[in-house]
């Protein structure tokens, strides 16, 4: 997709006097985080061939939301060497198995989808009395002990004092009070904004903020943030996000790299119709949910950033420049394939206790079977899909080479991209 500007607050120009002040969204949908990590691989690599390697963090304003946030918080904790950070999170994405994110043993899921799978066997009613609380439908403590080794935010502090960092901010939503929040951690003089519905908050960003964010709703249990006196629980950041490029530019990014997750626009005659319809399974109803969480409010964002920068360049200079509005460049790299239908040709990776727990609500084997897949198009962390979508997110963005040097200011001088990175 073309760059294109938005309309924002007057910010500065410049980061440092030279460059203007560039941020990256991540955005969420679980598994799926793993094509951003395929795309900041290649950025890595159009970055040394046309010899700006070495150079600063090439993302000093960095936001995240979902599985976003914990990509943005691990690559922000490795600021001060942007290729040795990209490098450390394609390890993990490279090497993942579900095991490393959620509870995927027989035991594991007995205690948490199990006691789901109960409640629609044996009714709540029964449940309750017979005091069956599950609170998710996996466990997820085990990407507590994966973030401890991979997003070392210790370090950010000194990251962003030195300078070789703006700006993080990860979103979570408030299933407390119902807000959609941004915590935000900056060294700048950055007043925390309200608009309807949504608000940030400058806070010190932890491994709490990043597992509240990532909470997939029903499928992660919430998370607990204290907010000022109180404690309110939080659960994933792409509910009720209805401007997700907005922390950027609050936190003054005058252009913003977004990385999606899912097609922008689904061809017509693309949807994988069953030539002979059935009613919808539960997995096809909440696969259907989940995108609708995680992809619509993005390609509703960007159709806004459109129209904003159509409505600017009808603005004569001279009175735009009276206004506080200013044209933010926009450059958005999304997933050429559905990822759904990726996601089908791996289902059979999962372990065989969570592939039997999603085979009750609806999901198959069976590579044609697309729609069923889109709930475990979030789910499959295992490095045969990860890989795959590290590929095609490589893939996407050198097939953009041209807008990407454009974006950054690279002269792209046509040599070979390296792979360097990658091994």
């Amino acid at each position: 997709m073309p760059s294109t500007p938005r309309a924002s607050r007057a910010r500065p120009s410049t980061i440092d006097g030279e460059r203007p002040a560039t941020g990256l969204l991540l955005t969420g949908g679980g598994a799926r985080a793993a094509y951003q990590v395929g795309v900041l691989e290649a950025i890595a690599d159009l970055r040394n061939a046309c010899g700006e390697g070495g150079g600063p963090n090439p993302f000093p304003i960095i936001t995240g939301t979902s599985a976003g946030a914990i990509n943005a918080a691990a690559l922000a904790c490795g600021a001060d060497h942007f290729d040795r950070a990209v490098r450390r999170i394609a390890r993990v994405w490279r090497q993942f198995h579900a095991s490393q994110i959620y509870g995927a043993d027989s035991l594991s899921v007995m205690r948490s989808g199990a006691r789901w799978l109960t409640l629609m066997s044996i009714g709540w009613a029964l449940a309750r009395w017979r005091r069956m609380r599950p609170q998710s439908l996996l466990d997820n403590k085990p990407l507590e002990k994966l973030l401890v080794k991979m997003v070392p935010l210790v370090r950010l502090p000194r990251l962003i004092r030195k300078g070789h960092l703006t700006a993080l901010a990860v979103t979570a939503s408030s299933y407390s009070s119902g807000e959609h929040v941004t915590f935000f951690e900056t060294a700048g003089p950055v007043q925390p904004w309200v608009r309807s519905q949504r608000k940030a908050a400058r806070d010190r960003i932890t491994h709490e903020h990043l597992l509240a964010s990532s909470a997939i709703p029903f499928i992660f249990p919430a998370k607990g943030i204290a907010v000022g006196d109180h404690t309110e629980y939080f659960g994933d950041g792409s509910m009720r996000q209805s401007a997700p490029i907005a922390p950027a530019i609050h936190l003054g990014a005058e252009r913003i790299l977004v990385i999606g997750a899912g097609r922008m626009h689904e061809p017509q005659g693309d949807a994988a119709a069953n030539p002979t319809p059935t009613y919808p399974s539960l997995a096809q109803i909440a696969g259907h949910a989940l995108s609708n969480i995680f992809l619509d409010a993005l390609s509703v964002d960007v159709e806004r950033v459109q129209r904003i920068n159509q409505t600017l360049s009808l603005i004569p200079p001279e009175v735009r420049s009276q206004s506080t509005l200013r044209p933010i460049e926009l450059l958005v790299i999304a997933p050429s394939q559905r990822l759904d239908a990726v996601a089908a040709r791996h289902v059979g990776d999962l372990p065989a206790p969570v592939r039997t727990m999603l085979g009750a609500l609806g999901v198959t084997s069976n590579m044609a079977d697309v729609r069923s897949a889109a709930l475990a198009s979030y789910l499959l962390f295992e490095a045969g899909y990860t890989q795959e979508l590290m590929a095609l997110g490589r893939a996407d963005t050198l097939a953009m080479r041209a807008q990407v040097c454009r974006f950054f200011g690279w002269t792209d001088t046509g040599a070979e991209v390296q792979t360097k990175l990658h091994t």
